[in-house]
């Protein structure tokens, strides 16, 4: 049971089929990559970390590594598993597992998140990207590699505002993505699973597939990424309900004062942005505000979302102070 899916058993006829370890130990990577980043997520989503996760660049390069490697090795699994027949029983087995866990999550983000919930995710893309992976297992490689460059090369140079709307966003094309959690859409991920088909067919095809299938995991750290490749499914779906039953409480107790300060820098930083401002400026220009605010002891004043006359009056003097004190010519930090 894993989120991508791996060669085991014997086909039809009864010939074993190869299980690579190293391919368990590839997804098992990328699993724990997966919790990694999410746990900084949830850590930038409770205001407990000043860095927002779902923007800053190097975390969505990073976010977006994961992604591809899954996807990817949805079209090795297919090509491992199903190359030389499809085992229909198998096949239908391992996607009701999976699309019925797509469902679980999409239940789930609608109830914690419901203007952002998750209705096309990677569960549901390797979903439908293993029905359509099937077609490609026994064609000629020129066209699986070809329309492997098509898929990944499309997006970037047609987009086209009808592909923002929800009930189409699943295609891809869009300038600018729906408000969700997770879309993983056909266009372009459905080109990294065919990259995965056509690789897995070279090399099962030439002498490298020998090699790769004798590699074992000898270290405890190689065993454990295999384990957890193997589990892969079951780690992604308990994973981030039990990081948010830990830190959301946190957010709120221990943690509270963290999370109040991180939220309130982020959320200066980006008013302050949104006025037309350089940067330095509003990293200075919040730097005073907060320490006005924690001077004048007005932290209840800067966050209930109704303040009185006398509160308003009080967050009021911390910007005149600010922008009196602050200079507009604030040079960059070094």
């Amino acid at each position: 049971m894993t989120l991508a899916g791996a060669a085991s058993a014997s086909d039809a006829s009864g010939a074993a089929r190869p299980r690579f370890a190293l391919v368990d130990a590839v997804r098992g990577a990328a699993i724990i990559g997966v919790v990694v980043y999410h746990f900084f997520w949830d850590l930038s989503y409770l205001w407990l970390i000043p860095v927002d996760v779902s923007t800053q660049p190097v975390w969505v390069a990073f976010a977006r590594t994961l992604l591809g490697s899954f996807v990817f090795l949805v079209g090795v699994g297919l090509a491992l598993a199903h190359g030389k027949g499809i085992r229909w029983r198998a096949f239908w087995r391992r996607l009701a597992i999976i699309g019925g866990a797509a469902l679980l999550v999409t239940a789930g983000t609608l109830i914690a998140f419901p203007e952002t919930f998750v209705y096309f995710g990677v569960l549901h893309a390797i979903t439908l990207f293993s029905v359509m992976g099937l077609a490609f297992l026994g064609a000629p490689l020129w066209l699986v590699f070809g329309l492997a460059v098509l898929f990944v090369g499309a997006p970037i140079v047609y987009t086209a505002p009808v592909f923002s709307e929800r009930i189409w966003s699943w295609i891809g094309f869009w300038p600018v993505p729906p408000p969700t959690n997770d879309l993983v859409p056909i266009f372009p991920w459905f080109g990294l699973t065919l990259a995965g088909i056509g690789i897995a067919r070279l090399v099962l095809a030439s002498g490298w597939a020998g090699r790769i299938g004798h590699w074992q995991a000898q270290g405890r750290f190689s065993q454990l990424l295999v384990k957890a490749g193997r589990w892969s499914l079951v780690i992604y779906l308990v994973h981030q309900p039990l990081l948010l039953a830990v830190l959301y409480p946190a957010s709120s107790t221990v943690l509270a004062g963290a999370s109040a300060v991180n939220s309130f820098n982020r959320t200066c930083q980006i008013g302050c942005m949104d006025t037309g401002a350089s940067e330095a400026y509003c990293t200075a220009y919040c730097a005073c505000a907060l320490d006005e605010v924690e001077t004048r002891g007005l932290w209840e004043a800067v966050q209930t979302p109704s303040p009185t006359p006398e509160q308003t009056e009080a967050v009021n003097g911390v910007v005149l102070a600010c922008t009196a004190n602050v200079p507009l010519d604030v040079p960059p930090a070094q």
